[in-house]
């Protein structure tokens, strides 16, 4: 690791930990404020809100997990936590949804005083956290994807922020708190779809499915043109976390030189599809047996 990287992951780490502190003691600040003015629309951006500390704190928690090396326990290391806590931030947003749209659905038809002052004050006071934590991840989105989901999250919150500012205003010019459960409620559906698809991505990979934008196919069709190779089988690729490519394959040779066959199965599966580490098992014989040298070699890339 070059110290180039180091510095940028350094500084990148103390910009989240500044961006978490500031959005985590703004969180807390939006509840109290939500429940002293009884407005369901700020408890539904502070929901969101958490969507963002949580954001901040897998991102910042894989790279200083990810720091740590492999051991005799976790042969894989520890980066799996990144897909864990974001499993659990994914299900804990569906539960509080699902309060805050049965809730919103009774004042719909029951609504309660809003103060809409304490709201637009606290909706603007929220705004200026999501900014402030906007420039200090921006320099990072390139370099990482974790920073770059942290970024999102954050300028996904900063919408609604808008939203509540919006309806504390209606509510302030026409006196209809009614408006309050709709803004709520408008809230958790741009949410759910996001934490949906957040869901369905963390399951995907807890399951060691295909990485997103790798096909199998393709994968075998790139190895069985590689010359040497008769045959294919027991492909698989998968994933620990976001960003990580894992793949096996067993290929059968009827020639020698298997560990030439087994070194460009290797090129081309990086080359071509970007999987860096790779087990390729070579079986040799005229029928792809495993009866020759190659068999039994888990050699890693």
């Amino acid at each position: 690791m070059s110290e180039k990287h180091v510095h940028g992951a350094g500084a990148s780490s103390r910009r989240m930990v500044w961006a978490l502190v500031l959005t985590s003691t703004f969180l807390v600040a939006e509840i109290i404020g939500a429940v002293v003015f009884q407005s369901l629309a700020l408890l539904s951006d502070a929901a969101h809100m958490l969507t963002d500390v949580v954001a901040l704190a897998i991102a910042l928690a894989a790279i200083k997990i990810g720091e740590r090396p492999a051991d005799d326990l976790r042969t894989f290391g520890y980066r799996r936590f990144e897909i864990l806590a974001a499993t659990f931030n994914a299900v804990l947003l569906f539960l509080v949804a699902g309060y805050i749209f049965y809730e919103g659905m009774v004042r719909l038809f029951d609504p309660e005083p809003v103060g809409s002052i304490g709201m637009l004050i606290v909706a603007s006071l929220g705004l200026g956290v999501n900014l402030i934590s906007m420039r200090l991840l921006a320099s990072g989105v390139e370099a990482s994807l974790n920073v770059k989901g942290a970024y999102l999250e954050v300028w996904a919150d900063m919408l609604g922020s808008l939203g509540v500012i919006g309806g504390a205003l209606l509510i302030l010019a026409t006196g209809w708190t009614w408006v309050d459960p709709v803004v709520a409620i408008g809230i958790g559906l741009w949410v759910l779809p996001r934490t949906w698809v957040l869901l369905k991505n963390t399951t995907h990979i807890l399951l060691e499915g295909v990485p997103k934008g790798l096909s199998l196919d393709a994968v075998r069709a790139t190895i069985a043109a590689v010359p040497g190779v008769v045959a294919v089988h027991d492909l698989h690729l998968w994933g620990i976390s976001s960003n990580d490519v894992n793949g096996s394959v067993h290929v059968s040779v009827v020639e020698a030189g298997t560990e030439d066959v087994r070194r460009r199965v290797l090129e081309a599966m990086q080359t071509d599809h970007g999987i860096e580490h790779a087990t390729v098992q070579v079986e040799t014989g005229p029928d792809g047996d495993p009866s020759g040298p190659g068999h039994g070699e888990t050699p890693h890339r």
